[in-house]
């Protein structure tokens, strides 16, 4: 939307990190400046960039938000019109997801990620992410032996002349919380060696979702066989795959005849996925012990030859707007696709604007602008949320005071936008 549009509409102010006690105050003070001390630790960065690298930690607390250098990025431009409302201000005085998202390219900046040099091109989160995926092998192993398995001999293509059969709707249920949990996984809050949550029973967690769209997503699903299905895709490891145990399921029943992967341009919140991350995952999953995971990549590699799975990448992705703000041409290709999955807690922010929206606000309410139909698979990491009944907030901030941001809580939201009223 444009500015001259949202006027029309009264939004909530954006979260701030100047919100003392907040976990957006806590990310500037604590995990923004333990990202950098960790992308020094695993990198062998020569002196210079590791003190451009600690003058971020300085400027997080005493300076203020300047341009981003010309350090030969596409982006540079962009980000000069980005910081027309915010140079000269505080890290704590703008809102929080343009904090993040600057954050995450003056770290780029500081290690000359775009500059041809012998660091160019080098994800500074490169180690985390391949050994994320690592230590995660057996549960992806364990998944695909003991529940995906056992699914795919269900597996057919569809007849779009039939009702969805029951195994579909037990399979997709299945596959769309698994994917909605592999969204635990995130490297800027929980690192690699911070213990591995990966294991959990996945079917235990179905009262800890706390908005359920299934039934009216399977209902729209029917009548959509064989179209384009879009994924915003959020995470790189864990997360990752899980996902691709449900494309593959869309795929292998003709739900999707070609489905589209949103990624991510350059490095940014540490585990967020680029195309080189799903082709490092496809080839670790295609050299595994197990033979189901080593089938497994062997299909999503044929779609990706055949042309019926796209990985695609943009900017945007990694600018620090709303969704709201989407350049008219991304906003009309993705406007192709009959249903878009919005992955991960980031990709429900800027839904939302990253906004003070009431929890009881329908997500339907704020998002009707989006182009075309989607579903938010989001684990809560956040202080924000939406469609929650008020008997619920209630009983959550009894029973656990850190349900907006713990990932311990969950929401599978379908959004059929109308036009109607809303931001």
């Amino acid at each position: 939307m444009t500015e001259s549009e949202t006027a029309e509409f009264l939004i909530p102010s954006p979260v701030m990190p100047s919100e003392e006690n907040t976990f957006a105050h806590y990310t500037l003070v604590n995990r923004l400046p333990a990202v950098i001390e960790r992308v020094i630790k695993e990198n062998d960065f020569p002196p210079d960039i590791v003190e451009e690298l600690e003058i971020i930690i300085e400027e997080l607390f005493e300076g203020l938000v300047r341009p981003i250098a010309d350090d030969e990025g596409p982006d540079v431009p962009a980000w000069a019109s980005y910081l027309i409302p915010f140079e000269g201000k505080s890290w704590f005085d703008v809102p929080f997801f343009f904090a993040e998202a600057y954050f995450f390219r003056r770290l780029l900046e500081a290690t000359g990620y775009f500059v041809p040099s012998l660091w160019q091109g080098i994800d500074p989160f490169g180690y985390q992410k391949r050994l994320s995926l690592e230590k995660s092998m057996d549960a992806i192993r364990k998944i695909s032996d003991s529940v995906f398995a056992p699914l795919r001999e269900c597996i057919q293509p569809l007849d779009t002349d039939q009702p969805q059969p029951q195994w579909y709707q037990t399979c997709l249920t299945a596959l769309l919380q698994n994917a909605l949990w592999g969204n635990r996984a995130d490297l800027s809050l929980w690192p690699v060696d911070a213990g591995d949550g990966n294991t959990q029973d996945f079917q235990q967690q179905q009262s800890n979702i706390l908005v359920d769209d299934t039934d009216d997503l399977l209902n729209y699903l029917s009548n959509i066989q064989g179209q384009r299905i879009d994924l915003i895709i959020d995470n790189a490891g864990f997360e990752l795959v899980c996902d691709l145990f449900l494309i593959d399921f869309l795929l292998s029943t003709n739900t999707a005849n070609i489905v589209y992967l949103h990624l991510k341009a350059h490095p940014t919140f540490v585990s967020d996925a680029m195309s080189q991350d799903v082709f490092y995952t496809l080839e670790m999953l295609g050299n595994d012990i197990s033979e189901n995971v080593r089938m497994l990549a062997g299909r999503l590699q044929e779609y990706i030859s055949v042309g019926r799975l796209i990985c695609r990448d943009s900017f945007f992705w990694n600018a620090p707007l709303a969704f709201w703000e989407m350049p008219k041409s991304l906003k009309e290709e993705l406007a192709k696709a009959s249903l878009i999955l919005i992955k991960g807690d980031a990709n429900y922010r800027r839904i939302l604007g990253d906004r003070h929206w009431l929890f009881t606000t329908p997500l339907s309410d704020i998002g009707y602008y989006f182009p075309t139909p989607f579903v938010a698979l989001r684990t809560l990491k956040s202080e924000v949320a939406t469609g929650l009944e008020p008997d619920q907030i209630e009983i959550l901030n009894e029973e656990d005071p850190f349900w907006l941001t713990n990932g311990q809580w969950g929401v599978i939201q379908f959004v059929i936008p109308d036009k109607g009223d809303g931001v």
